[in-house]
């Protein structure tokens, strides 16, 4: 409290209105824009080390303001004012930044941040180590920039709160504080949320249009009051069962497998596009206001190495054909490591359901397959945390391999390749359980086997239900867990020390008015209130590049659960937008109090996410229309009505759908003393058979595949090229149809260039009189 008086006052001081303030006016506190935190050493060439980085920074005139605290020394750095107006009158010569805000006036603090954070990390002693280097060998323990605390408070009530869990996010107060690389990030996220509420009540809307049809539908009755007896589920001691006993699962077929899904996917494929096409247009809103509609980062690292050092050399642009050639080897190598992964996991829930099956617990042995699928997404969920780590590692090695010329165009790379690590991660089991599961498996008598085992298969009811489960096992785990493990983390830490730092609070209050002040009066913070700051940001989570990376990934990665295989989880859509109410503010108040500040990066767009995204939404047309055309049965079901059913027979008097579990059954014979064995068919009279069925379209002669699995076959293909050309056709139309600037945009740019061109005609007309 008293320090909030204290600012109230101050702010008193500053009024015009004649009142007589609390305290004398004092000049705006200047903020450190840097701290650099070493452990007190003993090893001499620690300490030498040390020196000679500091030294450094002064040549350059970086003030630095040393403080000694326990085992622990914090430098404080200020760069010197030229510094920024250089930094400025290069912006207003360069090609691409001379439209910023920047150019003229005071330099803002995110500025400030980002010119020193890149100067330190430019800053190299006599043995040729940089920042980076010394913070590996232990020479410096951290570095971290200050937040601001009244502009911190400022967004705690505005944005970092429960409690404005719906309110308008304040993205010019983001962008001044922590730049505009995050406020785009929100303005996303923002954006993505809001067009996600359209998308979850139409997928609730099919949900329930399956859940409306639950006990009606022919087809569930069917599987529900079935006398058919079915063949093992696996070899050795699985034994034959009734259709009848999977009613459960064929009811939560129905709820993910209907005609509404079908409209539903062809939905989000189109919102995809819309999506993109409209978040174009909003980013040029924004970053038209913010003046950095033609902003170059490229450009402006070139301008901060030149402040940096005046004599500096330009990067030289390189390529290596055998770099090049390792890179891509290196890729693959990994691509099939995962992929491989992928495959141990089938490999697991195809020996589990055996296992599982032999089990003397009741339930596991009448639930093998169902637990085996489960099991198996867990699985998959703790290979994704642990192959997300190896991801990173691997990534930065390649991109240290490319030697790219600027900061820009490694992130660029680096997220590129971390986002495919991470793509063929999380789906490559899903592929399988979507087009692979089921349809490599043989028949009875010639099964597919993988070290003895034979390959699980499709229930009769059909295989959405196990894409289904992976789906919503992955997505809840991973948001849930992830979104705890987040927040919990950072909140713990900052519980934990903010003990420590209540003792200096206290000193700093005695000392605020006598020793907060130079010889002049001016207000300088005393060295206790300093330390004070200095340990309050010290101890807060460490932030770095991967902070703002991660968020990105984590929900690009959503973005393609809730599109890519949104026709077998309807529900994707619902998941992701109440996750993202609370993961924006989740963010919020990670950002504003218990991380260190990020550094503000001044950018104009997304980045490579937008050309990743595109990509997902293609991916999204190709991939829903294969689960409809090849996973679902819908093209079965359409074929069944209009060419083998009741009604294409011509009896009206019934169900046009009855009959069709029976239809897409096949006969197998097998040895009643052993059901692992099967009867040959042409045999089938020379021995004591039981007849037992199963999922597939085969004849009871010989095991040959049938005239309508043909025609279902060469069904399924047309209406994949049919769905995929046509949605292809209507995202063409939607991105041209919405331009991706407004005309308020563009007439706002053309006026700015205008009006920046007549200004330098007259400074330099009146430059030319006062030479005259």
């Amino acid at each position: 409290m008293f320090f909030k008086a204290v600012e109230e006052n101050i702010e008193l001081s500053n009024r015009d209105d004649g009142t007589e303030p609390l305290l004398p006016s004092m000049p705006t506190q200047r903020t450190f824009d840097y701290v650099l935190v070493a452990n007190k050493v003993d090893d001499e060439q620690k300490s030498l080390r040390q020196d000679a980085f500091i030294e450094q920074l002064k040549k350059k005139n970086i003030a630095v303001t040393m403080i000694s605290h326990h085992d622990k020394v914090f430098f404080g750095l200020r760069a010197p004012s030229d510094m920024f107006e250089d930094y400025q009158y290069l912006l207003k010569v360069s090609d691409s930044c001379n439209c910023c805000g920047d150019v003229n006036g005071a330099v803002p603090q995110t500025t400030r941040i980002r010119i020193v954070h890149f100067i330190l990390h430019q800053t190299f002693i006599n043995t040729g180590e940089n920042l980076e280097e010394l913070l590996k060998k232990d020479v410096f323990e951290t570095m971290f920039c200050l937040h601001e605390k009244k502009e911190q408070e400022e967004l705690r009530k505005k944005w970092a709160r429960w409690t404005a869990l719906f309110n308008r996010q304040p993205f010019d107060a983001i962008k001044s504080y922590f730049g505009e690389k995050v406020a785009l990030y929100y303005l996303w996220l923002t954006w993505y949320t809001k067009l996600l509420v359209p998308a979850a009540i139409l997928g609730v809307v099919v949900f329930l249009y399956g859940l409306a049809f639950f006990n009606t539908n022919p087809l569930i009755n069917e599987v529900c009051h079935s006398n058919i007896t079915m063949c093992p589920r696996c070899d050795k001691k699985c034994k034959a069962w009734q259709l009848s006993d999977s009613c459960t699962y064929a009811k939560v077929t129905h709820l993910f497998d209907n005609e509404g899904t079908v409209a539903f996917a062809m939905y989000m494929a189109i919102w995809a596009t819309l999506f993109l096409e409209l978040w174009k247009r909003h980013r040029a809103n924004h970053v038209s206001q913010w003046k950095v509609y033609d902003w170059s980062e490229e450009e402006e690292e070139l301008i901060v190495e030149i402040v940096n050092d005046p004599d500096c050399n330009p990067k030289q642009f390189r390529h290596s054909y055998l770099q090049s050639t390792l890179v891509l080897i290196l890729l693959t190598l990994m691509l099939m490591l995962i992929i491989g992964l992928a495959h141990a996991l089938v490999v697991f829930r195809v020996i589990a359901a055996p296992l599982m099956s032999e089990s003397k617990w009741e339930f596991l042995s009448e639930h093998a397959n169902l637990v085996a699928v489960m099991l198996g997404a867990v699985l998959h969920y703790v290979t994704i945390q642990i192959m997300t780590r190896v991801n990173r590692w691997v990534s930065l090695k390649l991109c240290e391999i490319e030697k790219l010329n600027s900061l820009a165009a490694t992130e660029r790379s680096f997220t590129v390749k971390m986002f495919t690590f991470q793509f063929f991660t999380l789906f490559s089991s899903l592929f399988y359980v979507a087009f692979f599961l089921g349809r490599i498996n043989g028949h009875p008598g010639n099964y597919v086997r993988i070290a003895g085992v034979r390959l699980e298969e499709c229930h009769p009811s059909g295989c959405m239900t196990d894409l289904f489960i992976q789906m919503a096992v992955i997505m809840l785990l991973k948001q849930t867990l992830n979104n705890i493990v987040e927040f919990t983390g950072p909140w713990l830490k900052r519980l934990v020390n903010k003990r420590s730092s209540k003792k200096l609070e206290r000193k700093c209050g005695r000392c605020y008015r006598k020793s907060c002040r130079d010889e002049d009066g001016r207000f300088e913070p005393c060295d206790i209130c300093k330390l004070r700051d200095w340990l309050r940001n010290y101890h807060l989570v460490k932030s770095d590049a991967f902070s703002l990376f991660n968020e990105f990934l984590e929900i690009v990665i959503q973005f393609s659960f809730t599109t890519i295989f949104v026709a077998a989880f309807p529900l994707a859509p619902l998941l992701a937008l109440i996750n993202n109410i609370f993961e924006i503010r989740l963010d919020a108040i990670k950002m504003v109090h218990l991380e260190q500040r990020l550094v503000p990066k001044k950018t104009n767009d997304i980045g490579v996410w937008t050309e990743l995204l595109e990509i997902i939404g293609v991916l999204a047309v190709i991939a829903n229309g294969l689960v409809i055309g090849v996973t679902s049965d819908f093209i079965p079901r359409l074929v069944y009505r209009y060419r083998y059913g009741p009604c294409a027979k011509g009896f009206t008097h019934t169900d046009c759908m009855e009959g069709y579990i029976n239809d897409t059954l096949s006969t197998a014979f097998m040895d009643p003393s052993n059901s692992d064995i099967f009867i040959d068919p042409s045999e089938r009279h020379s021995f004591n058979v039981t007849l037992c069925s199963y999922r597939d379209y085969r004849s009871v002669e010989d095991h040959s595949l049938t005239s309508q699995f043909w025609l279902v076959l060469a069904v399924r293909f047309a209406f994949v090229i049919l769905f995929e050309h046509v949605l292809v056709l209507c995202k063409f139309i939607a991105a041209w149809f919405i331009p991706d600037n407004s005309t308020r945009v563009n007439n706002e740019r053309l006026h700015d260039k205008l009006t920046r061109l007549k200004k330098e005609l007259r400074d330099r007309k009146r430059s030319r009189s006062t030479d005259v």
